[in-house]
């Protein structure tokens, strides 16, 4: 599987987000709302989320193995780096 498409909106004054992200997969299957977050680290991802009646936050969306999750958060930033991104504050298309 591999990302035909990425769109980062990057958000300004949302304290450590620094833009959320949408992936195509094969043009054919779209995960929205992934977030670009600023930690002690460096950039990393957060697949969009969902609170439960307990107040966790659980991932709706993710990826399986490590490895892909490495390379997808690579591909990412990598996009969010070279300066890729629409301005705007709004999680939705």
């Amino acid at each position: 599987m591999q990302a035909t498409e990425i769109r980062i909106r990057k958000v300004e004054g949302e304290g450590k987000l620094r833009a959320y992200v949408t992936v195509t997969f094969d043009s054919c299957f779209v995960v929205h709302n992934i977030k670009i977050i600023e930690g002690k680290s460096g950039l990393f991802i957060a697949m969009p989320s969902r609170k439960t009646a307990s107040g966790e936050y659980r991932d709706i969306a993710h990826p399986v193995s490590p490895e892909f999750r490495e390379e997808l958060q690579s591909k990412i930033l990598s996009e969010y780096e070279a300066g890729h991104v629409e301005t705007g504050n709004s999680a939705e298309d």
